[in-house]
């Protein structure tokens, strides 16, 4: 993960501040310790997603800005986490508490330039920027918006967003900072990058360019046990259902691991499982604590009880295992379950 930091940080240039996006427990992979990891690798800023994610931040990283993008509105003047505004009332919500407090509070401000989800909308922003007194009380270090198809550089609407972000920068020269690029916005052209970019997925080795070879390395590894072997014949079904019926004499094996780890139901009969840098497939559904993989093709001292199969790793890449089930990335590692134990090498 560090280097995967550094990585961003030379393809973003000595103009361009990495912040660390480690929202939704750092995804999955333990905020606390990728924090850790993070600040003591450089990285000086960093976003949450709630107030009770960036305290759990706080807590290993004393006294780096520490950014709340959805919730902060009401945080209370003694805060150490700066909200990020994202329309007026919240803005107001955050001046009255300046108001309370007797001085000035920081704020970061969201503009919407295309996403439709979050952010100042056009007017509400023209009018922020142009009356102080929308936003007396505050001082707004950065002005930031998100891009929605980074990750496809030829679509139009990265060059619209851009140039309304530009336009919606030039508003406002009382605002240090700006930010647009996400993990793949870091590699559109250096236009996008502003003063910093935000790195959430490609920290944690997911493929910020798609259409290329990830330039980014592997962080998590999901590996479960075999528990046991058996032979079937020609016809007979396994698990659930018997999603799947075995053509010919094949042997199964049975791995510790299912849905309630996070390891999605969806890959029942597609899904890939490495054992002893064998890859072979699942086979059958997906259960909450099991799942079931063809090893006809795996030498038998190696497919064997108390073996450990690689559900997610160097074999098994996240972006293929999320292809195959249907999803992306992001949602295989931060829907990784409570219970699957943290092991951190470093």
């Amino acid at each position: 993960m560090r280097a995967n930091f550094r990585t961003l940080r030379q393809r973003a240039g000595p103009d361009c501040e990495i912040a660390g996006v480690v929202k939704a427990d750092a995804y999955g992979m333990g905020s606390r310790r990728v924090a850790a990891a993070l600040a003591d690798a450089g990285c000086g800023t960093f976003f949450v997603a709630t107030p009770d994610e960036g305290a759990v931040v706080r807590s290993v990283v004393p006294d780096a800005p520490i950014h709340v993008l959805t919730g902060g509105a009401d945080l209370p003047a003694d805060s150490d986490l700066i909200p990020v505004l994202n329309h007026p009332g919240e803005t107001e919500c955050r001046q009255a508490t300046a108001v309370r407090a007797d001085r000035t509070l920081t704020a970061a401000v969201h503009v919407d330039t295309g996403m439709n989800r979050l952010g100042y909308e056009p007017a509400d922003w023209r009018a922020f920027c142009a009356e102080p007194d929308l936003r007396s009380g505050l001082d707004i270090g950065i002005v930031m918006s998100h891009l929605a198809v980074a990750e496809l550089p030829d679509h139009p609407l990265n060059a619209a967003q851009l140039a309304r972000f530009e336009a919606a920068r030039k508003l406002a020269p009382f605002v240090a900072r700006a930010s647009l690029a996400n993990s793949s916005g870091i590699w559109l052209p250096a236009a996008f990058r502003f003063d910093l970019a935000r790195a959430g997925a490609a920290l944690f080795g997911i493929n910020p360019t798609p259409a290329h070879p990830n330039p980014m390395g592997a962080v998590a590894r999901l590996v479960g046990r075999v528990l046991q072997v058996r032979s079937v014949d020609r016809g007979e079904g396994v698990g659930y259902g018997h999603a799947w019926v075995s053509p010919n004499a094949r042997r199964i094996a049975t791995v510790s691991a299912g849905y309630a780890d996070g390891y999605p139901r969806h890959l029942g009969n597609t899904g890939r499982v490495a054992i002893g840098g064998h890859v072979a497939p699942v086979v059958g559904r997906i259960s909450m604590d099991l799942v079931t993989v063809d090893v006809s093709g795996v030498p038998d001292h190696v497919a064997r009880p108390g073996t450990l199969a690689e559900l997610l790793g160097d074999l098994v890449p996240v972006d293929d295992v999320a292809a195959r089930g249907g999803t992306i990335g992001y949602e295989i590692l931060a829907r990784l379950g409570s219970r699957v134990p943290r092991l951190y090498v470093d």
